[in-house]
């Protein structure tokens, strides 16, 4: 059974930067595509970031140029580094295996907390 962890978030001003990681065991992730989802206060689960067993990424529209994803199969771990943080990325972000844009294969995580506040 694949269990997800997330880490990395906290509290940031409007403007500053934040690298989340998620880390895989029970699973190789080599040949699966991994994704970053978020849920803000309020509003449901959205992807915001993909990244493809061979390294292809897509972004939402809404952090396009702001943040990256990337993965380390030898160390099962995807991170999302995130720039230009704004208030509106306030979220609760979560990990998964994710076969198509916006679909999720796994069980979530707990899922790590992002707070953009000045």
């Amino acid at each position: 059974q694949v269990q997800l962890v997330e880490s990395g978030g906290g509290l940031v001003q409007p403007g500053g930067s934040l690298r989340l990681s998620c880390a895989a065991s029970g699973r190789e992730l080599s040949s699966y595509s991994m994704a970053w989802f978020r849920q803000g206060p309020g509003k449901e689960r959205e992807p915001v970031a993909r990244i493809s067993w061979s390294s292809m990424t897509d972004y939402a529209d809404s952090v396009k140029g702001r943040f990256t994803v990337s993965r380390d199969n030898t160390k099962k771990t995807v991170y999302l580094q995130m720039n230009s943080l704004k208030p509106d990325d306030t979220a609760v972000y979560s990990c998964n295996a994710s076969p198509t844009w916006g679909t999720a294969l796994w069980s979530w995580g707990q899922g790590t907390q992002v707070t953009v506040s000045s």
